[in-house]
């Protein structure tokens, strides 16, 4: 019997998508077919293996419409932002195609009479990447282009909620040419995936997911000594200072914060503010958070689509409904939402006050409309809190002083620091997590030598 996978589209509970899962035999062909095609493509030309990217990232972007649709109803992101993800799919990819060449580069060492030395990159192998379905393209392009370009064969399995993403990416890079083998997608249960990963083909891992996925990763490549990469979750802290320009704190970390629902690993969801201008931060934050319009994604005025499950949905709700018992102040009334509604994916937003740390929705990842706004004293507090974490993905000051907000970043345990702005990944820079939030790094001339591996030229020359 042939087993399924479906996806259930969180605007009207429909089976958007069917799909048959992987066979063993399904996937013993396709670690067959990239082990045959890995040697080829490690010897193509590098402006080779440019052009064809360059040409899939414009067979995508041709796609727009089409793939912004698919994203709605899979996912639930209102139709007015799905296009988003294709424009940030097309400057990562670009980004990356950009800098190939030079990130790319031999290393070369200093001359010394009679050698030439130098350090190649060296392409890993079979990376198999594992992407989710919160920002299925974005995620998965930080891995699979710049694998591709360095020399990789790649495996992409995406969530049981966005399996078009996969078809789609691999579907552009057979029109754009690329060769048979190097880039397949697979549809995998849980149980299949980790078998793949134990693969003696496979070489890479990739993996955005939960803290629990990640484990499970580690799991399965134990004893390997395969690299992997792992982007797991957040709870991104945002610090608006007493010099912050606080409409433009307002409005930026409010969007961090409710975007895609805050199904975001680097959204924003926890905001502390010096207490000179915390009332006022507050007024202008619940004033804005009332603007939302929560209803189906596929409405173009909608701006709050539905929770990706009802279970996700459940959960925020049981983080909110605890947090007040213990002392929290709400101030979004739910039934200002008409599509609010219990035991479905639809669920308002909400502003919470007076919260502190021995509270779960500002320790625990929420991935939903919910942030928490915290009164600090001073930028030590501030600090201390931002910390109080078990992750470390990215973090948001809002201030006016340049200098003091770096000498802050510096002190601020995670991958990336923000000033006046969050929940952005600038392709230029490494995009990386500490702590529970992951290891390892994509995106950037740095992401590159996460998907190669050194190899020394020592040549001595002879008469």
């Amino acid at each position: 019997m042939v087993k399924t996978l479906q996806t259930i589209s969180p605007i009207d509970g429909s089976v958007y998508v069917e799909r048959a899962l992987a066979t063993e035999a399904d996937i013993e062909s396709a670690l067959e077919r990239a082990e045959a095609a890995r040697l080829a493509w490690k010897r193509t030309p590098l402006a080779e293996r440019i052009a064809i990217c360059r040409a899939a990232i414009e067979v995508f972007a041709g796609a727009q419409a089409d793939i912004a649709n698919e994203l709605t109803w899979m996912m639930g992101r209102p139709i007015r932002y799905a296009p988003g993800e294709v424009r940030g799919f097309v400057e990562r990819a670009t980004y990356m195609a950009d800098i190939a060449e030079s990130a790319l580069a031999d290393i070369r060492i200093a001359d010394k009479p009679g050698f030439t030395r130098f350090i190649r990159r060296e392409p890993l192998g079979i990376a198999f990447v594992i992407a989710p379905w919160n920002y299925p393209y974005l995620t998965a392009v930080n891995a699979v282009v710049p694998a591709i370009l360095a020399g990789n064969v790649v495996l992409l399995k995406h969530s049981a909620q966005t399996p078009l993403c996969a078809e789609r990416m691999v579907d552009a890079f057979r029109v754009a040419g690329l060769p048979d083998g190097v880039f397949q997608y697979l549809h995998l249960s849980h149980e299949d995936t980790g078998r793949v990963i134990k693969a003696r083909e496979i070489k890479h891992v990739a993996f955005t997911g939960s803290v629990a996925g990640g484990a499970m990763v580690e799991r399965a490549a134990a004893g390997r000594f395969i690299t992997s990469g792992l982007e797991l979750g957040g709870k991104d802290p945002a610090y608006v200072r007493a010099d912050a320009d606080l409409g433009h704190a307002v409005e930026t970390a409010i969007d961090g914060a409710f975007f895609n629902s805050g199904q975001s690993c680097c959204g924003i969801e926890r905001i502390y503010v010096h207490a000179s201008v915390h009332d006022e931060f507050v007024e202008r934050a619940v004033a804005l958070v009332g603007q939302y319009r929560l209803g189906r994604s596929d409405d173009p005025e909608t701006t709050l689509g539905p929770l990706v499950r009802s279970e996700a949905a459940a959960f925020v709700r049981a983080q909110i409904a605890e947090a007040l018992v213990q002392g929290a102040n709400a101030h979004i009334d739910p039934e200002a939402f008409p599509c609010n509604a219990l035991g479905t994916p639809y669920l308002a937003p909400q502003v919470l006050t007076k919260v502190d740390h021995s509270m779960r929705v500002m320790t625990e990842e929420s991935f939903g409309p919910v942030v928490g706004i915290q009164k600090v004293s001073d930028d030590e507090e501030a600090v201390r809190l931002m910390n109080d974490s078990d992750y470390g993905l990215t973090a948001a000051i809002f201030s006016r002083d340049v200098e003091a907000a770096t000498v802050l970043g510096e002190r601020i345990d995670t991958g990336t620091v923000f000033l006046n702005r969050c929940d952005y990944l600038d392709p230029a820079l490494a995009w990386t997590g500490v702590k529970h939030s992951g290891r390892g790094c994509t995106l950037s001339s740095v992401g590159f030598e996460h998907l190669t591996r050194p190899k020394s030229f020592h040549l001595k020359t002879q008469a």
